[in-house]
């Protein structure tokens, strides 16, 4: 019997990673399209990228970008000082990311990860907030990889939406990967699910038309906050 097929692994961003190249979007089952930014991904880091990696340098080190894409944003850490790791579930993203100089793993946000509990960030950029389309499990799995006191620096979408809908990736030729379901969640709606799991919202900020949250796990009783 065949396997079924996997998003973002048995479809076109793979073969989009690869080549540095797009266009690619989601679509939606009624035909709208959500252009996904992949030569900014496959790119260096640039642009709103600086104002996050200036954080990041911030934290108590290391940093785990959670479905790390191409990789650009874990080797500009590493070329920061800053001990990183990129986790992804698509193998051509994990390559790209350890050709450019990072350190990558293929393994989903959900799987047993290295040093949980211990990582003093945790970056989710990209829409990897959308991720399996439950954002509530996937700030929840967030905050149990981060450290009592560290910070999730979350991208959420410019507008205010709190969207859960069934996407598919498509290509510059068509052609659609299989179907899975994604969530976009503005900045007000994010900030309403992480209180839920155990996050305080310490910062938001613009750049470059993008869009941030830092969100701190409560410290460990009788601990200050060291970040």
């Amino acid at each position: 019997m065949t396997a079924p097929a996997v998003p973002w692994v048995d479809d076109p961003f793979s073969h989009a990673v690869r080549t540095g190249r797009g266009p690619l979007w989601l679509r939606r089952p009624e035909g709208s399209r959500i252009a996904l930014d992949i030569e900014r991904w496959c790119g260096p880091a640039a642009g709103a990228d600086h104002d996050l990696l200036a954080r990041c340098t911030r934290l108590s080190a290391p940093v785990l970008d959670v479905g790390c894409g191409p990789g650009r944003l874990v080797a500009a850490l590493l070329g920061l000082g800053v001990p990183a790791l990129g986790v992804d579930l698509t193998a051509a993203a994990v390559a790209r990311t350890r050709r450019i100089g990072g350190l990558a793993l293929r393994r989903s946000l959900f799987d047993r990860l290295p040093g949980e509990g211990r990582w003093g960030g945790v970056l989710l950029a990209d829409g990897n907030l959308g991720i399996g389309g439950d954002p509530d499990a996937v700030l929840r799995r967030s905050t149990e990889l981060l450290a009592p006191g560290a910070t999730l620096l979350v991208e959420v979408e410019p507008e205010e939406v709190d969207e859960r809908t069934t996407v598919r990736v498509e290509g510059p030729d068509g052609r659609l990967g299989p179907p899975f379901t994604w969530a976009r969640l503005g900045a007000s709606a994010a900030v309403r699910r992480a209180h839920r799991a155990g996050l305080v919202e310490a910062e938001r900020w613009t750049s470059h038309g993008r869009r941030f949250l830092a969100l701190h796990r409560a410290p460990a009783p009788g601990r200050p906050c060291g970040n």
